[in-house]
């Protein structure tokens, strides 16, 4: 008989006031990088690979403010008590046999290295919590400093802190006084608490300042960085000069193709078409149309730009490499650079225009032609 696993379910807490965070509304309703603070926090332990379930612990009287967030369907809504701890045994009274976490929901940028460190140390020892080892010196004083107090040994507490559901119902049942936190509670049941490691980012919103180290360790994480590659052929024909990247070099002859036949602004050009998934400059300006027979090449190169921005994202740099025997590219790489520097509408040392030969070999080293190939990154404003 297979034997079914203990479940893991997260109890996090929102029944406080949150007033030192200051602000018209609790803290775990106010808004951080687009979402409320309790939509982070439920999402970290939602996605989390282990597939844990979820208890939330809120006031009867904000049950109003749930309507319209983003919260899991199967997430259960409890209504906590006059304190932490009494909020917490409603929290665990809603819970199934097994391991539980007990996390703050002003915690809403916890690691899910973090969440999976607890349920392991929870697997080993019963219980276990994450922490950061104090490394600043301490003092003891008050305006002034009085004294100095060793750091060997303390530790700042995170959550989720974690252990059997039927060992910390007795610890709470148990208890007297009021606890700083759930390992406070089991300890002074005899419980053995693990310490596993906890994280810098895993911070706590306590005060107004706190938001803004939130808010940007969320945007961090929800940055949209793309990256697009481009390649192109363009064959050489009648002509005394070729545009590449903008620029008019002289040869004894030009490249063809229905517009003007910049190999160069073409590649850059696919390289941002394919950062945004749009296809490539046929799609968007088909040769088959007389409208585009010898268009100027930035004109496609514009429109990806602007394309980009349209979506939310700005350019952040381009890497062209053309291959060719002739012309020689060195002598008018820098005006190439700062032309297409100029069309991307970025800084020039954002911008790489670089030549290679192919050793003679291929269509390249018999001198029929140009090819190039270039890497775009777009980052979501």
């Amino acid at each position: 008989m297979v034997e079914t696993p203990p479940s893991l379910t997260a109890v996090i807490v929102a029944a406080g006031r949150g007033t030192r965070a200051g602000g018209d509304v609790p803290k775990q309703w106010r808004e951080i990088a687009g979402r409320r603070v309790v939509e982070w926090t439920v999402s970290r332990f939602a996605a989390h690979p282990a597939g844990l379930d979820m208890v939330l612990v809120i006031p009867p009287e904000d049950f109003g403010r749930l309507e319209g967030l983003d919260l899991p369907s199967t997430l259960r809504v409890v209504h906590g008590g006059a304190d932490r701890a009494a909020s917490v045994r409603a929290g665990l009274a809603a819970c199934g046999e097994g391991i539980v976490l007990i996390h703050d929901v002003a915690r809403p940028c916890v690691p899910p290295g973090v969440i999976s460190a607890v349920i392991e140390g929870v697997r080993r020892h019963g219980a276990a919590a994450p922490a950061l080892a104090v490394t600043d010196a301490l003092w003891r004083g008050g305006e002034s400093v009085e004294g100095t107090q060793e750091r060997d040994g303390l530790w700042r507490a995170q959550t989720p802190q974690g252990f059997e559901r039927s060992a910390i119902i007795a610890a709470h049942e148990a208890f007297e006084g009021v606890p700083a936190d759930d390992v406070e509670v089991a300890r002074a049941a005899g419980l053995d608490v693990a310490i596993v490691p906890g994280d810098e980012a895993n911070l706590k919103i306590t005060g107004p300042e706190d938001f803004a180290r939130a808010e940007a360790l969320l945007k961090g994480e929800k940055m949209d960085i793309r990256v697009g590659n481009g390649f192109d052929v363009h064959r050489f024909g009648p002509g005394d000069q070729v545009w590449l990247c903008g620029v008019s070099v002289p040869h004894n002859r030009g490249l063809q193709g229905h517009s003007d036949a910049d190999v160069g602004l073409h590649t850059v050009t696919d390289a941002i078409y394919g950062a945004l998934a749009v296809g490539d400059i046929g799609t968007h300006f088909p040769p088959s149309d007389p409208h585009w027979k010898g268009a100027e090449s930035h004109i496609f190169l514009n429109h990806a730009v602007e394309l980009a921005a349209e979506r939310g994202f700005e350019i952040s740099n381009a890497d062209l490499t053309l291959m060719c025997e002739r012309p020689k590219i060195g002598p008018v790489a820098g005006a190439m650079r700062a032309r297409l520097a100029e069309l991307l509408r970025i800084e020039l040392g954002r911008v790489s225009v670089k030549a290679t030969t192919t050793e003679r070999l291929g269509f390249t080293g018999r001198e029929e032609g140009i090819a190039a190939m270039a890497t775009v990154t777009l980052v979501a404003r």
